[in-house]
């Protein structure tokens, strides 16, 4: 009886052991993405610019007094005070002194000029909304415009945590007072 207790406890730990010892087996993922997310995020944000653009469009289209332009980078502007003895444009890397207010696009002021007050900007090197960044590069110095910039463009989906809602368009009027220092880069090229 003792021979067949010592065997049936040899048989149950070479279980175990065999047991133990097999390959794990991979676990299949629980769900499978099909990117459907992405997608329907990509078409609600086309969606939102195509709006935007739309409301952007009738503003220009009712405003006869001004001569507006279209920027490559997705914003319409027009020159409030234009320089034309002035053919130097800003470049990455330049500092320029500028001011700029933001208002909704029915000119209700979100942030004035005062309360910003003036600032350096050095070009394409501030976190600064990505249409200012872009915007300062088409003026020159001595210079105003205002831009009417759709919220991919401004403050995006987040808005600023404090005026600034979200998606929402802002109108922006920037004037460069001064350009203080040019990159080592633009000395060259002039």
């Amino acid at each position: 009886m003792k021979k067949l207790h010592l065997s049936y406890l040899y048989l149950l730990c070479l279980v175990f052991l065999t047991a133990g010892c097999s390959q794990p087996k991979p676990r299949k993922p629980i769900s499978v993405k099909t990117g459907s997310f992405m997608s329907t995020s990509i078409e609600r944000s086309k969606a939102l610019l195509s709006h935007e653009e739309a409301i952007i469009d009738r503003i220009i289209t009712k405003d006869t007094l001004n001569q507006y332009h279209s920027s490559p980078n997705g914003y319409s502007y027009y020159f409030n005070k234009l320089d034309s003895t002035n053919s130097y444009h800003p470049k990455e890397g330049d500092v320029v002194k500028i001011n700029y207010d933001i208002r909704t696009l029915n000119n209700q002021t979100i942030y004035s000029s005062e309360e910003i007050g003036e600032i350096n900007f050095k070009v394409d090197k501030e976190d600064y909304f990505p249409g200012l960044r872009t915007a300062v590069k088409l003026l020159r110095e001595g210079e105003t415009a205002t831009f009417l910039f759709p919220s991919s463009l401004a403050y995006g989906y987040h808005g600023d945590d404090h005026r600034i809602g979200t998606n929402q368009t802002i109108k922006s009027t920037i004037h460069i007072i001064e350009i203080i220092q040019k990159s080592t880069d633009s000395l060259t090229a002039n």
